[in-house]
């Protein structure tokens, strides 16, 4: 169907078009992200019908579905044709595609790799609004004792105790640690304040005699590593 097509009313649609018919005789898998939005929200404007105005909020977003999951309502309701009530439901559709991505995480894996380090915390930690630093309490198989979040901020910057780092790690008997922080703005660059942090702990965790495995930083789809940088 064309743009303009697409901007008329669901009603006035093919049938084999409309999305709950097309998920009802194809799968949901045949939808794309706007219509299955669509079918949540369930009407759009007088303009746009509810597919078209999905396109459109995605289209601001890069049609990256961890971008709109950090919207905020207010954010949501400045798009003609949403309120308070449509801004929630898709909320909470981007709250449930959160939750499904973290109950994928096999929390038995063995952590060897800055990969396997990402893939841990991406679900957790790709859609956070603002900067947090989370650390991995492990063992001496460097399987998982705990997850801790150590430290929250705002848009550029997360204050993290180092003495609080290594206290969970002696109550947990953890032998060694990894930490993540994520860079909500997208940059990969280590802050001065990352690499004064990364050092600092180290150094420390080694009279601890506990190991420091890497601290990484995630953005949407791409992490840095100062273990595989040769930092740590």
């Amino acid at each position: 169907m064309s743009d303009e097509a697409q901007r008329k009313s669901i009603k006035e649609w093919p049938e084999d078009e409309r999305p709950r018919e097309k998920a009802y005789r194809h799968g949901f898998a045949t939808l794309s992200k706007a219509e299955l939005l669509a079918i949540l929200v369930g009407s759009g404007t007088a303009e746009d019908s509810a597919v078209s105005l999905m396109r459109k909020v995605l289209a601001s977003c890069g049609d990256s579905i961890s971008a709109l999951s950090r919207l905020s309502i207010d954010d949501l309701c400045m798009f003609k044709g949403i309120g308070p009530a449509k801004a929630t439901t898709i909320m909470a559709a981007c709250e449930l595609w959160k939750r499904r991505s973290s109950d994928e995480i096999d929390h038995s894996k063995r952590i060897v790799s800055s990969k396997i380090l990402y893939e841990y915390f991406y679900p957790i930690m790709c859609s956070l609004p603002v900067e947090e630093c989370h650390m991995l309490l492990l063992n001496n198989m460097n399987k998982v004792i705990d997850h801790v979040r150590i430290g929250v901020g705002g848009l550029t910057a997360t204050v993290v105790d180092i003495r609080l780092v290594l206290r969970e790690a002696l109550l947990k008997r953890a032998t060694a640690i990894a930490l993540c922080h994520n860079h909500p703005s997208g940059s990969l660059r280590p802050s001065a304040e990352d690499d004064s942090l990364t050092k600092n702990l180290n150094e420390a965790a080694k009279i601890m005699n506990i190991r420091l495995l890497d601290h990484i930083i995630i953005t949407d789809n791409c992490y840095y590593s100062y273990s595989d940088s040769g930092k740590l």
